[in-house]
């Protein structure tokens, strides 16, 4: 009878903590809110562990595109203009780092180009600016002389509005007149040689 007693105990105890272990489940762990709010708030607290987070997560091609998605929007909505005026040693990094990304993902290159030139084109001081930029830049200036043409290419009411617009504008009439003047004349002189 001792003998089964003490084996009784010894099941009972033994059950008793095994049934006590914990066991971790991420997925029902997350489910409740006050969890993913504990969770998260211990990642961004320790650099160390946000760090790790990051990278997971840049690991992964679905939390990259979130993660540009929140930092487009970022960019347009200005927060990310003041975080950077306080703190000159982000902006560098946030430069250097946004230049390498376009590097490796020339979609995202594209993008933030079409999405700076939209923002430029907004104000005439911007417009301004761009415009002598390109005046300055012949690379970029073959390389939008190139859409345009293509553009206008394909939209040949495009074409007639801009050529009816530039002719309205006085300064721009007299370039397009001695441009067109230089390549006949340039033409007539080849045919003459």
């Amino acid at each position: 009878m001792r003998t089964i007693l003490k084996t009784l105990m010894v099941i009972g105890i033994m059950g008793a903590v095994v049934s006590c272990k914990s066991t971790f489940n991420a997925s029902e762990t997350m489910e409740l809110q006050n969890n993913r709010a504990a969770v998260y708030q211990e990642i961004i607290s320790n650099p160390d562990q946000f760090r790790e987070f990051i990278d997971l997560a840049q690991q992964d091609e679905g939390a990259r595109k979130i993660m540009m998605q929140n930092h487009m929007q970022m960019m347009e909505s200005g927060k990310m203009k003041g975080m950077m005026e306080n703190n000159p040693e982000m902006k560098e990094k946030m430069k250097s780092h946004m230049q390498k990304m376009m590097e490796e993902n020339p979609e995202m290159k594209e993008k933030m180009q079409s999405m700076m030139i939209e923002k430029m084109l907004k104000t005439p001081e911007s417009r301004k600016m761009l415009m002598d930029k390109m005046h300055e830049n012949q690379e970029m200036q073959k390389e939008m002389k190139e859409k345009m043409m293509q553009r206008m290419k394909e939209n040949p009411e495009m074409m007639d509005a801009m050529m009816d617009k530039m002719m309205d504008n006085p300064e721009m009439k007299e370039k397009i007149m001695s441009k067109m003047k230089e390549k006949k004349s340039n033409s007539e002189n080849h045919k003459h040689e």
